[in-house]
């Protein structure tokens, strides 16, 4: 056995070195994480335990050692159910290795890991919104000198101003319009049930435009009952139809500012929750926001307060329960020297 690597580090070099790359073929991003895994626990072992890495043995990683860690990178670090868990995939992935190659050195290491189980993660919130600037761009990318652009940036105007449902926007007619100072637009969403909510002033500028250069008149009764967006083969939009208007534009936008838009993709329910977040950044209650939205309950409505620490503290310090800032530094440990095979590349 080498004088410099004990039976632990001799295992993770070949694991590393030939077994992620030859054999498992996995990815340079895919190796790297697997890489970080092993570059905490060992430093959790040196900082906690005063275990220098090339004195680690498979007894040392048994018993409760990687429970302890997995807690330690929860509590200690503040990571997520989510990394806590696939730093756990890297640690079980090394073991079977093991186990496999030495059985009776590294068999308690894995059976010790084999009764930590995966943490259930916590429900995501499953919603994605635009900031303010992103709203901003993405309703200055039309050409408005064209019929089509004109319909475009009122639709995503309005989308993003009454916070309606996608539905809710194909299914407005011109008599649910009431032009003035504010403009009130009648919303028909889930079970029918209607509500009536105002526009801002250059919102109702966009909408007065789209009126005249389609000749759409609110007050005649031949036209009252139409819809106000139509697609070029139907009067009446279709969800599909707005779902294609928001990705053509997020799409553009993407492109010409690589530096927003962070999401892997975006839907018209992306606008409907954006203007909630803003409102609720611009002091709204959430009580005023659920009736905007026309939320059946408040709880539903709650789940904006979450999307930062500051917005959750605002609702939550009348409780004396603020969150805590626990945003991490995510750097590697100091530990490249002992252990280069940690932060070596896949080899080409």
């Amino acid at each position: 056995m080498s004088k410099k690597y004990g039976e632990v580090l001799l295992m993770l070099e070949d694991f590393f070195t030939n077994y992620l790359t030859d054999v498992k073929g996995l990815s340079d991003n895919s190796i790297t994480a697997y890489q970080y895994a092993f570059q905490l626990l060992f430093q959790y072992l040196l900082s906690e335990r005063g275990l220098q890495p090339d004195k680690v043995t498979f007894q040392d990683l048994s018993g409760d050692t990687i429970e302890s860690f997995l807690l330690y990178l929860e509590n200690e670090r503040a990571c997520s159910v989510k990394t806590r868990n696939l730093r756990r995939a890297a640690i079980v992935s090394f073991a079977k290795f093991a186990s496999k190659r030495s059985f009776s050195a590294a068999l308690p290491f894995y059976t010790s890991i084999s009764k930590v189980p995966k943490k259930r993660e916590p429900k995501k919130l499953g919603f994605k919104h635009f900031s303010k600037e992103e709203v901003t761009i993405l309703l200055k990318m039309q050409d408005t000198s064209r019929l089509i652009g004109q319909r475009d940036v009122t639709l995503l105007s309005l989308l993003y101003a009454t916070g309606a449902r996608a539905q809710e926007l194909c299914d407005i007619t011109l008599d649910d319009i009431t032009l003035g100072s504010p403009t009130r637009i009648r919303l028909t969403g889930k079970g029918e049930k209607s509500r009536v909510v105002t526009i801002p002033d250059n919102c109702t500028a966009i909408l007065k435009e789209y009126l005249r250069v389609r000749n759409l008149d609110l007050v005649s009764e031949t036209t009252r009952g139409r819809h106000l967006f139509s697609s070029q083969t139907h009067e009446h939009m279709s969800i599909s139809c707005v779902e294609g208007i928001v990705k053509k534009y997020v799409i553009k936008a993407k492109e010409q500012n690589p530096q927003l838009f962070r999401e892997n993709s975006y839907s018209p329910h992306s606008f409907r929750h954006s203007i909630a977040v803003h409102m609720l950044e611009a002091g709204d209650s959430l009580v005023a926001i659920k009736a905007f939205l026309g939320h059946s309950t408040i709880a539903t409505t709650c789940i904006y307060a979450t999307v930062t620490p500051e917005l959750a503290n605002r609702y939550l310090d009348e409780r004396g329960k603020p969150l805590q800032d626990i945003s991490t530094i995510n750097t590697p440990p100091p530990l490249s020297l002992a252990m280069p095979f940690l932060f070596r590349k896949k080899r080409p």
